[in-house]
């Protein structure tokens, strides 16, 4: 345990597993209150979905990345890329040296409709997708056919709609951002001329923000479609969007702005439709491409419960199509030696504490997703980790940290390096970073990915790091 005072005193040592941006403003706090941080990620760079997930053509979201920065530069900061929980560094390593073990590792598994056909080839998951045109480096080798005319994208979320933005865009709108060359490659020789967003339920109930609907509607050579009888609302979602947030309301304005336009034939097409659930992957065989989705009118039904729920009306019918894009949430993965609720799909916790067989754990905590669920916006995670941290705070002065915390500074980074045969440290990342930077200027881009583990590795270490 940590002594407060004496001249045996040292300062409490915290790791946090998971570089994304709720490790990052958790590590920024435990700095302020005075604790060393090392920060591990399973991966050679930092950011995690800031950098595998904002879409390409959003740059100024990726702009939060120069706060971190700043975090990992102050003193008693330390980066560890490379190194993956539950593979080669365990649990009981991270608790014989850290007073407070902070696991921030998110969500990196897609939720599944459990429909038939869900796994015919052509049938993805919008993770998969995402990670592969944002070149992570373990969907790098992935293959994506869009020799398709038509392609489904089910979700009525932010996720969905930058599927669907990306799928819809020229590729020449692309080609100056960052996103994978694969990825522009394949997109180039795309034959999709239509695109069509499923959505469970109404227009009143639709998950994505205002400025991502905005953006859909203003794109260029695109022609973007809503049924405007689905604008004309049931009555409990015309009751509901009285007293709706003002998210609510605008999203319900754009769209009926998107629904009273002229179509312009000959263009792209990018169809918006709501009170649709995907019933069956269509395909030739059990295992056949996919071929169409047989879908099925749903209504909104005010519950006993008073919360607006879709059920069917046992309308269907049948979308041709080759590609079908799942985009309805995100899993937590389950690690080896950690709990896991499979239901929540969280690690068990206790105002960020770890709750293990009923029991809180001392000097262990969650924060982010894996620990509230795929919820919210970038900057959601700073109260999330404020939350987390403050339960860390309060057991350092109530003395309930990990009680077997042995904390060095070099034998614990000795014990962090010797767990994986490379890593990257914070020079290395600045070496990736450097590299593909001026790797982008050579074509006008802001970077050029490495989106393969051993050039990562390279770039990483080649520098000296």
């Amino acid at each position: 345990m940590v002594s407060s005072s004496g001249p045996e005193a040292r300062r409490p040592a915290a790791v946090v597993v998971g570089a994304g941006p709720s490790g990052f403003y958790t590590a920024a706090q435990l700095l302020d209150a005075g604790f060393t941080v090392d920060m591990v990620d399973s991966l050679p760079t930092p950011f995690g979905l800031v950098r595998a997930g904002v879409a390409p053509d959003h740059p100024n979201i990726k702009a939060v990345t120069r706060v971190f920065d700043k975090v990992a530069a102050r003193e008693g900061f330390r980066f560890f890329g490379g190194l993956t929980l539950g593979d080669n560094v365990t649990r009981e390593d991270l608790l014989a040296h850290y007073d407070a073990v902070v696991y921030a590792t998110g969500m990196p598994d897609s939720s599944r409709l459990s429909i038939p056909g869900e796994d015919r080839p052509g049938s993805v998951s919008a993770t998969g997708f995402v990670a592969w045109y944002n070149g992570h480096p373990d969907a790098a080798e992935d293959r994506y056919d869009l020799s398709a005319r038509r392609a489904v994208v089910i979700g009525n979320g932010n996720v969905a709609m930058d599927v669907a933005r990306i799928l819809a865009l020229d590729v020449d709108e692309l080609r100056s951002t960052d996103i994978a060359d694969h990825a522009i490659e394949v997109l180039e020789r795309s034959a999709i001329e239509e695109i069509v967003v499923l959505g469970r339920r109404g227009p009143a109930q639709a998950a994505f923000t205002t400025p991502e609907i905005r953006e859909i509607a203003k794109l260029p050579g695109v022609d973007v479609h809503v049924d405007p009888r689905d604008l004309d609302l049931d009555e409990h979602s015309a009751a509901s969007l009285t007293s709706a947030s003002a998210t609510t309301q605008q999203n319900v304005e754009v769209l009926r702005e998107i629904a009273g336009r002229e179509v312009q034939p000959g263009r792209r097409r990018l169809a918006i439709s709501f009170l649709w659930s995907p019933l069956e992957v269509l395909g030739d065989g059990a295992d056949g491409p996919v071929a169409g989705l047989r879908v099925g009118r749903n209504r909104i039904e005010l519950a006993a419960d008073g919360v607006l729920r879709a059920v069917p009306t046992g309308e269907e019918q049948v979308i041709d199509c080759g590609l079908v894009v799942r985009a309805i949430g995100y899993r937590g993965r389950p690690i080896p030696g950690l709990p896991f609720d499979d239901r929540s799909s969280c690690i068990p916790n206790t105002d960020g504490r770890l709750v293990e067989e009923g029991e809180v754990r001392r000097g262990e905590y969650v924060v982010g997703w894996i620990k509230r669920g795929p919820s919210g916006v970038i900057g959601t995670n700073k109260k999330c980790a404020s939350d987390t941290v403050t339960a860390v705070l309060a057991d350092r002065d109530g003395g309930h940290l990990n009680p077997r915390a042995s904390f060095e500074p070099a034998t614990s980074a000795a014990m962090l390096l010797s767990r994986a045969r490379s890593t990257v440290d914070w020079q290395g990342w600045q070496a990736i970073d450097r590299g593909e930077v001026a790797a982008g200027k050579e074509s006008s881009r802001p970077r050029v990915k490495f989106v393969r583990r051993e050039d990562l590795f390279a770039a990483g270490t080649e520098s000296g790091a």
